[in-house]
């Protein structure tokens, strides 16, 4: 099987910027400009990432054998704005470390 944490990566990638793209344009529009739209299309993108992202790290968390604890801090991580974004360092280290063991 391919490396699980590769595809992790890259939706937490998106995943963390619709949200940053929610909260700083989608909700300003509405809540300022009066444009309930915006967070109608960036909310359903959104929701739809974070779902796709928690089926993911769910196959990471069985396929890679990580700790509960790795897969609750990048979940976690998930809920924060900005952080996926900062633990996309840590899932580089963990995705090189699968790939070199063999796996």
């Amino acid at each position: 099987m391919k490396n699980p944490i590769t595809l992790l990566r890259k939706i937490s990638f998106f995943e963390g910027v619709s949200y940053l793209l929610l909260l700083g344009v989608a909700m300003p529009l509405k809540y300022i400009w009066g444009m309930p739209g915006a967070v109608k299309i960036v909310g359903a993108l959104h929701g739809g990432l974070f779902v796709l992202l928690c089926f993911s790290l769910l196959q990471t968390w069985i396929v890679a054998k990580w700790p509960f604890s790795r897969a609750a801090m990048v979940f976690v991580a998930a809920l924060l704005p900005f952080g996926p974004l900062y633990v996309d360092h840590k899932l580089a280290f963990w995705e090189a470390k699968f790939k070199g063991s063999g796996n």
